[in-house]
């Protein structure tokens, strides 16, 4: 258990950090609302212990330093988690409450992380519905991997993670998908998730050979231009053709990152970002 020093005001606190989360002792919540006596927050917590959970506090034994020494007296002292903090604040009349609250939502923010907004059923039918036809257009996807690659798209852990506002967009994203496993059933194509990543790793596989061959090329420029401009063409060509498979089945990262940039400037691998690539690289015309 380590020690982590705050201040609020002219109060000293010396919250403890445990599982993850701070805890106040009921004398310092006392001083940081402006009650002279620590009780006050323990009736606070009494009257209201519905609006808790066991998380929220505990009761701890601590060995008290007196003048005369380190005593014998262990004395049980209720502590507050800050989200316990928060609501005790919440429901305290003091004139400084509104200031103490925000100071943990604040610390709650920094130390313990923001609380993911979840959409509501509601909210996702019509990225369930998209889900759903996805599911029944293909025959090699069923509903566990469907959500995975809306999963890994959108890096989250849980379809209610995603954003209402970006919700329109998964199921732009999810329609695509339909449209992607549509046309290869009608080529007679098993184009089921094993062989979409096969596909990712070769397209990927093509752009970091011919990167790690630079110098290569460099060098043969410098012994035989001729064949260098020659051979360069079929470089070009694949790494043209790479792109062109990345832009088509919507290759990305999991973190969302395209494949290659759209200004051609950079690669994004699953293993990693190069940075600085030659637009020229992939025979852009533009360039």
């Amino acid at each position: 258990m380590s020690t982590l020093t705050l201040s609020f005001n002219d109060v000293n606190f010396s919250p403890v950090q445990h599982d993850n989360q701070i805890w106040l002792s009921s004398s310092e919540l006392a001083s940081a609302l402006g009650y002279s006596r620590s009780d006050k927050v323990t009736q606070i917590y009494t009257r209201n212990s519905d609006e808790f959970t066991e998380k929220m506090t505990q009761i701890i034994d601590i060995s008290e330093n007196l003048n005369l020494g380190v005593s014998n007296l262990v004395s049980k002292v209720r502590i507050f988690s800050l989200r316990g903090c928060h609501l005790i604040a919440m429901l305290a009349r003091t004139s400084v409450a509104k200031e103490f609250r925000k100071w943990v939502l604040d610390i709650l923010d920094k130390e313990v992380g923001k609380p993911i907004v979840k959409t509501h059923k509601s909210e996702r039918e019509p990225l369930t519905n998209a889900v759903n036809l996805l599911v029944a257009k293909t025959k090699h996807l069923n509903y566990s991997d469907a959500y995975k690659l809306v999963h890994q798209r959108f890096n989250v852990q849980h379809i209610d993670e995603i954003a209402f506002d970006a919700i329109p967009i998964a199921v732009e994203y999810v329609h695509h998908l339909i449209a992607l496993y549509s046309s290869a059933g009608k080529q007679g194509s098993l184009f089921d998730k094993d062989m979409y990543e096969l596909i990712r790793e070769f397209t990927e596989s093509v752009l970091s050979q011919n990167f790690m061959m630079q110098d290569v090329w460099k060098a043969l420029m410098l012994i035989n231009k001729s064949d260098m401009m020659y051979y360069s063409k079929y470089v070009l060509d694949s790494n043209k053709l790479a792109r062109k498979v990345s832009i088509e089945l919507d290759f990305k990262t999991r973190k969302g990152v395209p494949l290659v940039s759209p200004d051609l400037k950079q690669i994004n691998f699953h293993s990693g970002t190069i940075f600085g690539v030659n637009p020229k690289w992939f025979n852009a015309p533009s360039w």
